[in-house]
């Protein structure tokens, strides 16, 4: 793997920080410096504006545009597509002294810093300005949004003249002229903008979709003297410009307090109600008040969910980073929206989520917060409907889930995705298997699940076929989780999870039938599932197709891939990555190298089913041929040579997981964090060193000790409880934060683990 760090930001366990500013670096430093609250997210773009090299950006989650393709002529071809739409600046400012514009790029500025807290979510930037004329002003920025309070925002602004007396002037605003970067222009239409002495407030609707952000602010300021005010109001824009007297060495306060509100659908003048209630929240909301709520609320998140490592302050800060922004991007604030690839610091992927959400980031909430697991499992229950319109698209019954999405509908026009890869549909089967294992919630199932199972199960019994003699059913002109294999004829991921699928939804039938007669019987009738149906998914279960070889151990990825044209990966020059820029698209589908892993994949999904010497097997011949042209792919191979003991293999896949983004690995991080991408982090660490198994009766761990480090810790909610797992050289020590009684299998043992700490020496084997 041709990828190397560029280190940029210091070092510290608990901060992101930048010392001096590189404007080379200012794009991923935006990405990084990004905030949000799941509700709304902001990139950490200069406020008061900036003529280098930026992507201004703030987005809400689930508000999106669309735009036409032109029809291909093609049934279930896509040719309208969404995309998350970059919306109001709500921390506008405008800053200027002695007839000067502030602006980084163009003016002298000494002794920047900048710094991200993540104990509380606080970003601070500080540095002197010194204008032409050789006045000097110390000017601090900070900003924070509300986590207990999803739709308030806050930002402070303190200036000192250091060595003069007189005016600056300061605008702040609201403004919906953002440029969407794609579309290279602004998506809003405006009307209601209101100033009142120092209350701002602005309605913004999308051109195309209709949906509407509400914005309001109080903007407060501290000075010896009371400024001078002046309202501006313009076609996309609500402001007020102060005249702010500065004595020499005395601090002045601009702080602004807002209320962000979002509209998808119902009635408008019921939703500005509610916003004028909201407004007045703000009467009562503080910079201090929201700072103090932000640090209780990490506080009881890095109680349940911190992980350390000793001996390596980079990926402590890097682990760290990546928990925290899983927390900002999505902790179950509100139902009905999923995670992005880019979660709300970037335009890249559109803000669409992919299959990734069940099989990457669900594990991390699973084990760190249920109700935000339950929430992406509902946001598939609320798009049942779009799912269903999709497998009619594509001739199939029930429901086709998308590759990408924002609102249930298939954003990707590309067919060979779009129309040809069931991940994303048995990636939601898997889910609410996941999800109902853990936490055993028979009502979701109930009320939830078994009509999305019973949906998704339809779709794969009309997507399948039997072979002519029906001794074989399976899946044919597929595209697997490897994309650089295309039309291909049972690919063995889809044909396995498919099998999954049909397995788990039968004994689930079964269970509740036993369970629940009543309430199974009045399903069975509202979804027309007959005993009939049933005994022909039990009959593709039973024959379905898993191409394997007998005498090698191994799984062909599809039919035919054993005979493909080999490529030596680690033979491609440096300069030909990222292949799709480098390479012609045909080129990348004739030869056996592969994307991401395919068969891997399952085998770590649902790793008790397969013994160590048929994942042995299978890691060493599909190893050497992936090239991890996806940030999610090492992840993988980290996770299983761990478990094969291969702990310096394990580790060299795991070496930049947790700075993907810090330190820029994939030099893309200007375009956003890869959301994804830093829950796989999680997984290499809790699922790979940690040796976390979650699909067997017991939930297992085997942890190693990488030699790199002197010890590490992890914690995971488990049965109403929190799980710390402590690990060094010699020993690993188990307890439970509340001293509920737990079962775990260590090692292949089951040991019982409460409050009091338990304490069991490390195999020789599983020391790194």
């Amino acid at each position: 793997m041709a990828k190397f760090a560029d280190k940029y930001f210091l070092a510290d366990a608990w901060k992101i920080i930048e010392d001096g500013f590189d404007p080379e670096y200012g794009e991923v430093a935006e990405s990084v410096f990004s905030q949000a609250n799941e509700y709304m997210g902001v990139r950490g773009y200069f406020e008061e504006g900036y003529t280098g090299a930026h992507m201004q950006g703030s987005y809400f989650n689930g508000i999106y545009e669309e735009k036409k393709q032109g029809s291909q002529g093609y049934k279930g071809v896509v040719d309208t597509t969404e995309f998350m739409v970059n919306a109001v600046d709500f921390l506008y400012t405008r800053i200027n002294l002695d007839g000067e514009t502030l602006d980084i790029g163009t003016c002298n500025i000494s002794s920047f810093k900048r710094t991200l807290d993540m104990k509380s979510g606080l970003l601070t930037r500080s540095f002197l300005w010194e204008t032409k004329s050789g006045r000097k002003l110390e000017l601090v920025f900070e900003r924070l949004l509300s986590m207990k309070k999803n739709k308030i925002a806050v930002q402070r602004i303190t200036a000192k003249a250091l060595n003069f007396d007189g005016d600056v002037t300061v605008v702040s605003g609201l403004d919906f002229d953002t440029v969407h970067q794609s579309a290279k222009e602004s998506l809003w239409k405006c009307r209601g903008q209101k100033a009142e002495d120092s209350r701002l407030a602005i309605l913004g609707e999308t051109v195309r979709t209709g949906q509407h952000v509400y914005s309001s602010c109080y903007i407060d300021t501290e000075s010896g003297e009371k400024p001078a005010v002046s309202s501006i109001i313009g076609e996309k824009r609500v402001a007020i410009e102060l005249v702010i007297r500065l004595d020499r060495k005395k601090a002045v306060t601009v702080t602004k307090k807002i209320y962000n509100a979002v509209h998808k659908n119902g009635s408008i003048e019921s939703f500005l109600s509610l916003c004028d209630n909201g407004r007045k929240e703000l009467e009562d909301v503080s910079f201090e008040g929201v700072l103090q709520d932000n640090i209780c609320w990490w506080k009881n998140v890095w109680r349940k969910a911190d992980i350390t490592i000793e001996g390596d302050e980079w990926n402590q800060q890097g682990i760290r980073f990546c928990i925290f922004q899983m927390f900002q991007t999505y902790h179950g604030a509100a139902a009905g929206t999923n995670i992005g690839a880019k979660g709300l610091t970037g335009e890249a992927y559109n803000g669409n989520a992919f299959w990734d959400t069940e099989t990457y980031c669900l594990p991390f909430f699973l084990f760190n917060d249920v109700q935000a697991a339950k929430n992406l499992l509902m946001f598939r229950y609320l798009t049942l409907k779009e799912a269903k319109e999709r497998a009619a698209d594509l001739d199939c019954r029930g429901a086709f889930y998308p590759v990408a999405t924002i609102s249930g509908k298939e954003c990707c026009n590309l067919w060979q995705h779009a129309s040809l890869q069931l991940q994303a549909s048995t990636a939601v089967a898997y889910g609410i298997w996941f999800y109902e294992k853990l936490t055993q919630d028979i009502e979701f199932l109930m009320e939830y699940g078994m009509e999305m199972l019973i949906e998704i199960c339809r779709m794969l019994a009309d997507r399948g076929g039997f072979t002519e003699d029906r001794k074989k059913f399976g899946y044919y002109g597929v595209m697997g989780p490897d994309e650089f294999q295309m039309m291909v004829n049972n690919n063995c991921y889809t044909n396995y999870m498919a099998k999954f699928t049909f397995s788990y939804t039968l004994s689930v039938c079964r269970r509740l039938k036993e369970e629940k007669p009543k309430e199974m019987e009045a399903l069975c009738l509202k979804r027309n599932l007959t005993e009939e149906e049933c005994r022909e998914w039990k009959e593709m279960e039973e024959n379905m197709f898993l191409p394997f070889d007998e005498k090698t151990g191994i799984y062909e990825q599809h039919e035919g891939y054993f005979k493909l044209p080999h490529v030596d990966v680690d033979h491609i020059p440096v300069e030909d990555f990222p292949l799709y820029n480098h390479w012609s698209y045909d080129r990348i589908y004739r030869n056996d190298m592969i994307k991401q892993p395919d068969v891997l994949m399952f085998m770590l999904l649902l790793n008790s089913a397969f013994g160590e010497d048929i994942l042995r097997a299978n890691y060493e011949f599909y190893e050497p041929r992936c090239i991890h042209e996806s940030s999610l792919s090492p992840s993988v191979h980290s996770i299983l040579a761990s478990q094969l003991k291969k702990h310096e293999e394990a580790y060299r896949f795991f070496q930049f997981a947790t700075r993907m983004d810090l330190d820029n690995y994939n030099r893309n991080s200007s375009e956003g964090l890869h959301t994804t991408s830093i829950a796989a982090a999680w997984m290499n660490i809790v699922y790979g060193f940690g040796g976390l198994r979650s699909d067997g009766e017991n939930i297992s761990l085997c942890p190693s000790m990488p030699k790199q480090w002197r010890s590490y810790s992890f914690r995971i909610g488990y049965r109403e409880d929190v799980l710390l797992v402590e690990v060094d050289g010699e020993k690993v020590c188990l307890s439970t934060l509340e001293g509920k009684a737990i079962d775990i299998d260590l090692y292949g043992e089951l040991v019982a683990v409460g409050k009091e700490p338990k304490e069991i020496t490390v195999p020789a084997a599983w020391r790194g």
